[in-house]
């Protein structure tokens, strides 16, 4: 429940309000609470980064300010020996400036190949089920601005579409949950200032200097062509103009399944029409793909070379009848019927 109606006067605390007396730091938090503008209770992600450390404090400021209950959340993927030990050293400088966090483990055996992927997935789901078990529709992300950068070009180099390129948005939603980046305006060396400034501490990765992960290898290509004459404000405007363009596809792709599905919610399975196969290539593939999400119950959508596989396979009636994502995928005559995979 809000507590925007109370009556009780709500102050923040000395400690975070003497913070805000800089200069910058009380820039920051203007552009923060311009960027965000939610009115229901939240939850934040902190992974103990610069990032998340100065969202935790920009976080903390707006749920007094706006009277909100906010929750914290700590996920330990114990994937490095020392990951719980900085998770309780995490909390622990949290507590000390006003802020309560909870600290969620993930368990079980752990992958030896696509970490990164799968712990982001695991991630989720920790925070997906604490969020449903408070009720709660809006999860707040540290992402920045270097994040917006660096998922332009590990798309690209993967070979990605219009949608791919500009992935990393302001807000998702998976499962009824606002995956909400109110940083994305915010430049990295200003958030690890207001860390440093704040806490006087924030987690270094040691991973983030491993050229193994192919974000690494582009972080570094990035300073590379900055010193060669990058603007990035410049690349900013292009990705800002290619989400222009994808506006105007989504809005045909949601047309597309308004009109050319239909859901069966007792057997829970998706029909196609002929008409939904005869738009333009794009709109098909992020149909079927979005068609494909929501029936398999996935985080995510499933890559998009299986996708143009199974068009390319149907238009040729080469299959009937496939699986991908968690789903069962069958031609029959000229619709394609989508159920759960059991």
């Amino acid at each position: 429940m809000s507590l925007k109606n109370s009556s009780v006067k709500i102050k923040i605390p000395k400690l975070l309000k003497n913070k805000l007396k800089n200069r910058k730091i009380n820039q920051i938090y203007n552009e923060f609470e311009k960027s965000l503008k939610i009115n229901e209770n939240f939850a934040v992600a902190v992974s103990g980064g610069p990032d998340s450390m100065a969202l935790a404090f920009l976080s903390k400021i707006y749920s007094i300010k706006k009277r909100l209950r906010v929750k914290f959340f700590i996920v330990d993927h114990k994937l490095r020996k020392e990951s719980t030990k900085e998770a309780k050293l995490v909390k622990r400088i949290l507590k000390q400036n006003s802020i309560l966090a909870e600290i969620l483990t993930w368990k079980g055996k752990k992958p030896s190949n696509s970490i990164q992927s799968l712990a982001r997935s695991n991630r989720y789901k920790l925070l997906f089920l604490q969020c449903n078990k408070f009720k709660i529709k809006d999860l707040l992300l540290g992402h920045h601005q270097d994040d917006l950068f660096e998922n332009f070009f590990i798309r690209m180099l993967r070979g990605s579409g219009l949608k791919g390129l500009i992935s990393l948005d302001k807000i998702d939603i998976i499962d009824n949950i606002n995956l909400i980046r109110p940083l994305l305006n915010q430049k990295k060396e200003d958030l690890i200032f207001l860390s440093e400034k704040v806490f006087n501490f924030y987690v270094k990765d040691p991973s983030n200097k491993d050229e193994k992960y192919l974000r690494i290898k582009i972080r570094k290509l990035i300073e590379e062509l900055k010193i060669n004459g990058l603007d990035k404000n410049k690349l900013l405007k292009t990705i800002k103009n290619l989400k222009y363009s994808n506006t105007v596809v989504n809005y045909y792709v949601k047309e597309n399944l308004l009109h050319n599905s239909f859901y069966l919610e007792k057997d829970n399975k998706l029909v196609l029409n002929k008409k939904f196969f005869q738009q333009p290539h794009e709109v098909i593939f992020r149909s079927l793909s979005e068609s494909i999400r929501q029936i398999g119950k996935k985080y995510y959508s499933v890559r998009g070379k299986k996708i143009d596989k199974i068009m390319g396979d149907f238009e040729q009636n080469q299959i009937i009848r496939t699986t991908l994502g968690g789903c069962i995928i069958e031609k029959v005559n000229q619709t394609v019927i989508i159920s759960k995979e059991h």
